[in-house]
C-alpha cells in the first residue's frame, strides 16, 4: 500500500528521512514524485494520482480556491532560503554582500541550478544574475536540471573544480557530497514558505492526514531544521 505524494524538491530529503517513521505505524509506504514547483502543478492539474501534495503556500492556497486540495488540511512545514553550495571541499567563496556574490558567480567555472522557468530557485536564481549584470556574460556557463535536488546531486559527481550552485537550502543540506556556503546576501536573498496538504481526490485520505501530521507536526521539528526549515 503506498500514499502518492507529488512535492516541490526542497521537501525531498525530508520525506525520505521520515519514511520508515511512517511506515512502522501504518504499513504504507510514500511514494513521492519531487521536482520544480511549476512542473508538480502541471502534473497534478493533469490528472497524476495524488494523496499529499507539498508546494509553496499560494500555490496550496490557490489550489484550495477552487476545491483542488482541501483547504482545512493545509499546515505549514517552513519557510526555506535560496543559498550558494560547492561541491564538499571546495573553498568557500565570499558571498557576504552585492560585491562578494558578484565576484564568486562571475568567477566561476559552472552554475548549478534548478529549471530557470518552472523551478522557484531556479527563477529566482537567473533573477539574481540580471541583477548584477552577469547573465549575459555567464549564459554559457548555466547548468540546469529538472530539480534542485537533481541539480546538486550532478555537482556532487562532478570532478570538475570552481563550480557554485544555487538552489534552496534543504537541497544542499541534504545532497551528500555538496556544502552548503550560505543564503544569499540582503538585496538578493528569497525565502519561500512550504506546506503540505490532502488532495481532494486522495485515494487514502486516512493514510495522507497522517502523512501530512507526520511532516508538519512536533516530532519532526528537529529534522525540518536540521535540513533547512526555518520555523515562524
Amino acid at each position: 500500500m503506498n500514499v502518492e505524494l507529488l512535492s516541490a524538491g526542497a521537501a525531498k530529503g525530508l520525506v525520505e528521512a521520515l519514511q520508515p517513521a511512517f511506515r512502522a505505524p501504518t504499513g504504507a509506504d510514500v511514494h513521492g514524485t519531487f521536482g520544480a514547483v511549476g512542473a508538480i502543478r502541471e502534473q497534478l492539474l493533469a490528472g497524476a494520482p495524488c494523496d499529499v501534495l507539498v508546494l509553496t503556500q499560494p500555490m496550496l492556497d490557490e489550489l484550495a480556491r477552487d476545491g483542488t486540495i482541501i483547504g482545512d488540511t493545509i499546515a505549514r512545514l517552513g519557510t526555506v532560503a535560496t543559498g550558494i553550495a560547492v561541491r564538499s571541499g571546495e573553498v568557500f567563496p565570499a558571498i557576504a554582500d552585492r560585491a562578494q556574490l558578484r565576484a564568486a558567480l562571475a568567477a566561476a567555472q559552472g552554475l548549478y541550478c534548478p529549471d530557470p522557468e518552472r523551478a522557484t530557485a531556479g527563477i529566482h536564481f537567473v533573477k539574481v544574475l540580471r541583477q548584477l549584470d552577469l547573465y549575459p556574460g555567464v549564459a554559457s556557463r548555466l547548468r540546469s536540471f529538472p530539480s534542485g535536488a537533481i541539480a546538486m546531486r550532478e555537482l556532487a559527481q562532478t570532478e570538475q573544480a570552481g563550480l557554485l550552485g544555487c538552489t534552496q537550502v534543504t537541497e544542499i543540506r541534504y545532497t551528500r557530497g555538496v556544502d552548503l556556503v550560505g543564503p544569499l546576501p540582503p538585496g538578493f536573498e528569497l525565502a519561500t514558505v512550504y506546506s503540505a496538504a490532502v488532495c481532494s481526490n486522495a485515494r487514502q485520505p486516512e493514510l495522507a492526514q497522517k502523512l501530512v501530521a507526520l511532516l508538519t507536526g512536533p516530532d519532526a521539528e528537529p529534522l525540518r531544521r536540521a535540513g533547512g526549515f526555518e520555523q515562524a
